[in-house]
């Protein structure tokens, strides 16, 4: 699967995005995970996680960033210095999202997942596009730019499942931006679920996996 071709690929690095599919297909899905990789690695990396997800009714996406990163610079430095990097990547998960909604699966029905860079990438969409979404599950990430950063959004998450999980001494991850993207996702009407868990390192493991396969259950069966 491929988005439209970019003109303009220095100014919009990830317009022209593969986009790898695995489960159902889009025509017959019931629900929809948006898989989003971590710095240097793949979209097959991130799609790999479905081998431990029993979701048959889900159509699984992952989008390959340029160059595999989705933005330059760590997460926590200023938002500009990332650009046009990181604003290319929300516009990605926004044509996604769109061309899902297209075709029959809407907000309410796709569960935004991301590990690591492509967590922090998840859970800034969601914030500063806040609508219903079936959930969405932020594996070792943060919202993104500096101390003092406000997420504005004209929406709100209404109820959306939020997961957020990560080691107490994440090398990349700060524990006290967990905590702050937790409290920022609940006041804009998330319910949050946070687990932090002691000398884990920056991977992801089994409860989180367990964690993923609820949200995404508890969606199927939800008519």
């Amino acid at each position: 699967m491929h988005l439209s071709q970019s003109t303009d690929r220095e100014n919009d690095p990830h317009r022209n995005a593969t986009i790898l599919a695995a489960g159902a297909s889009i025509k017959n899905a019931q629900a929809a995970m948006l898989m989003l990789h971590g710095r240097g690695a793949t979209a097959e990396d991130i799609l790999s996680l479905t081998d431990f997800l029993d979701l048959p009714g889900f159509t699984f996406l992952a989008p390959q960033a340029n160059n595999y990163t989705w933005y330059p610079y760590p997460f926590m430095t200023a938002i500009e210095s990332n650009q046009p990097w990181l604003s290319s990547g929300l516009e990605l998960i926004n044509t996604i999202m769109g061309d899902l909604e297209q075709q029959g699966i809407s907000s309410e029905r796709v569960i935004l997942l991301g590990f690591s860079q492509g967590a922090c990438l998840a859970l800034d969409y969601s914030a500063r596009h806040a609508r219903r979404y079936g959930g969405v599950a932020g594996l070792s990430g943060g919202l993104i730019g500096p101390a003092g950063t406000s997420w504005e959004s004209t929406g709100t998450l209404q109820g959306t499942p939020i997961f957020l999980g990560c080691s107490d001494r994440d090398a990349h991850i700060p524990k006290t931006r967990v905590l702050e993207t937790a409290e920022v996702m609940e006041a804009l009407g998330g319910m949050v679920t946070t687990r932090i868990y002691t000398g884990m390192g920056h991977t992801v493991n089994q409860d989180e996996l367990d964690q993923v396969q609820s949200m995404g259950s508890i969606l199927l069966n939800t008519k």
